[in-house]
């Protein structure tokens, strides 16, 4: 039987994990053994952090409207509930952009979940 020693195969598989890594810093960019762990860490970190970013903004959200709400005399739960209550249907993420860009419009549903 005749000898194989995968040498281009080998070389296309290390290849396209040194090229995944280029701009790594140190040996992970250049020597294979690093840049295979460094690569798998990073897809890790990328699929973990793609669920922790919406969580990440909903916290922000959250403190921006717990802010502005303070500002009026209120609370976020009492915010909250009063837009539910009220009926308004606004999400978290609007909220919050209404709050920090338009500070009238958001005095005018503080005032609505307030009444209700």
């Amino acid at each position: 039987m005749s000898r194989v020693k995968r040498s281009n195969k080998r070389r296309i598989k290390r290849k396209k994990y040194l090229s995944v890594t280029k701009g790594y810093f140190g040996f992970k960019k250049n020597l294979y053994r690093y840049a295979r762990e460094a690569m798998d860490r990073a897809l890790v970190f990328s699929y973990r952090d793609r669920r922790r970013r919406k969580r990440d903004f909903r916290k922000l959200w959250i403190a921006r409207i717990n802010a502005a709400a303070r500002l009026h005399g209120m609370n976020y739960a009492a915010f909250i509930g009063g837009m539910k209550k009220a009926g308004v249907d606004l999400n978290r993420k609007m909220l919050a952009e209404i709050a920090v860009h338009d500070p009238q419009a958001f005095k005018g549903l503080v005032d609505k979940a307030r009444n209700v």
